[in-house]
Order: structure tokens, then sequence, then C-alpha cells
């Protein structure tokens, strides 16, 4: 008998992480997950992966890395394909939707199910502060109305 591979799927997104924690940022074709990506970075933030993510379970948590086969590059709309060393994989602490526009100025939880682990999900249609507001996710491990 043999046992099963690892469990993972392969996500359209893009994912950053800071502080040993990882970012999952969703949303359609053109939403801006490269552009939003490339801020963080700037903010101190390493690039995960661009585009396509897997994630697998390990120890009951969500973590993201780059597919084998994708080449250490981030798309800069309008100027093109820049080179990046990826980071290692690192635990998803909370989804970002930016297809998603939050109900209220201090919106309630949002959760997400990802391979039987719920996740928390911050709308990502907020406005210029998100790449600081998510580098300080990151640093701190606190996500606000999730705690």
């Amino acid at each position: 008998m043999t046992s099963p591979g690892p469990v993972r799927i392969f996500c359209h997104a893009s994912a950053v992480a800071q502080n040993g924690r990882a970012a999952l940022i969703t949303g359609a074709s053109g939403a801006g997950k490269s552009a939003l990506a490339l801020q963080m970075m700037a903010l101190g933030a390493g690039l995960i992966a661009d585009d396509q993510v897997e994630l697998f379970l390990s120890d009951q948590v969500i973590c993201a890395r780059a597919p084998a086969t994708l080449p250490p590059l981030i798309e800069a709309r309008g100027i093109g394909l820049l080179r990046v060393a990826l980071h290692p994989p690192a635990p998803v602490i909370v989804i970002v939707d930016l297809d998603r526009a939050p109900v209220a100025r201090l919106p309630p939880p949002l959760h997400c199910g990802i391979l039987g682990v719920d996740l928390p999900v911050l709308a990502g249609q907020v406005g210029p502060h998100l790449a600081a507001s998510l580098c300080q996710i990151l640093t701190t491990g606190h996500i606000p109305h999730h705690d």
C-alpha cells in the first residue's frame, strides 16, 4: 500500500513574506497582485512567488512556495519581467483578496478554507496604505478583527 503524496494545490496568486510569515495575494487577472507584491518588496518583504503559488499543508499549517518550474521573476506591468531572489517557503497567515472591497470602515472578520484550514481574508480594495498595512501585519502577526 502506498501512502498519498503531500497535500498541495496550485493557485493563480502571488505570495510575499516578512518576518517568517506570508500573505497570499489573490484577485482577477490585472487586479494588481504583482504591483502589490512589488510595493511590499520595496518595504522589505520578500517575494515567494508571482502569478503561481504552490500551497501545501505542513503540521496543519498552510505554507506557500514557488512551484519548482517557476522562474525567479516578477512582472512589472508596462516595464517587463524583473529578476528577483525568491524567498523560501513560509506559513500563510492572511489572504488578501484584491477583488473584494471592505463592507465597513472596521469590517467584520472573513475567512476562507484552504486544504481544511481556515485563513483570515482581508479586502484588498482599501487604498494606498494596503502594502504598508500588510507589511505591518506580517511583521507583528496581528491581523485586525481576527484575534
